[in-house]
């Protein structure tokens, strides 16, 4: 995967910095989209020399790539943390459960609505900045990235072998998970509860030809 940072803070001091911008970058997002958002004014936000910005971000786009591969990380801890502390009786639990965290950043987390994993939206459920589809890593599609990291959880938790086939259904169900929640936040800010229920039962149905 592409690197996000020019440099990597070798000292606390730095890192606290770069942390500083990227939730001023999201916090920005939230309140005047990506195409008004400024270097400028995330290093005023965040109280740090310009050519401090520039050390570690080469552009405004370097610095949302960033901040979503950060979200992709807090997504995967926070699945990873709700797994470990639950009993799940069947792999159709992470489902949910993985759904539902999704949507619970969607909700809450700052910068979230406009970017996810990489795709950046001129407002909640799209559309889609065009090009920014492969924002984490200019070779893969954002959906290919967080598939392959979801398929990771997945052969771990079910002791599952990896295979070409459940690569690609689970690409498939990212794909249409990310389409039917879109349209959800399209037709309520907050997520229309009817079609984030569609969505789970989408792709609880569809894995259940690709999973034991």
């Amino acid at each position: 995967m592409t690197s996000t940072l020019r440099r990597r803070p070798a000292q606390r001091r730095s890192a606290e910095r770069v942390e500083r911008m990227l939730d001023e970058c999201a916090l920005l997002l939230d309140e005047i989209g990506y195409e008004s958002l400024t270097t400028k004014e995330v290093a005023r936000r965040a109280e740090v020399p310009i050519g401090t910005f520039y050390q570690f971000f080469s552009d405004k786009q370097g610095l949302v790539r960033a901040l979503a591969l950060r979200n992709l990380e807090a997504f995967l801890g926070k699945v990873s943390e709700r797994i470990a502390a639950a009993e799940l009786g069947h792999w159709t639990d992470l489902v949910e459960l993985a759904i539902d965290e999704f949507v619970g950043m969607k909700r809450t987390m700052p910068g979230f609505g406009v970017v996810d994993f990489g795709e950046v939206l001129r407002s909640p459920g799209g559309p889609a900045i065009e090009g920014t589809n492969r924002m984490l890593d200019a070779a893969l599609e954002n959906n290919a990235i967080v598939a392959d990291r979801l398929r990771g959880l997945t052969v771990d938790l079910l002791d599952v072998p990896a295979d070409p086939g459940l690569d690609r259904a689970i690409l498939v169900a990212v794909e249409a998970t990310d389409a039917v929640l879109k349209l959800a936040f399209r037709v309520d800010p907050e997520g229309d509860p009817a079609l984030i229920a569609e969505c789970k039962q989408l792709v609880r149905r569809y894995l259940a030809d690709h999973l034991p």
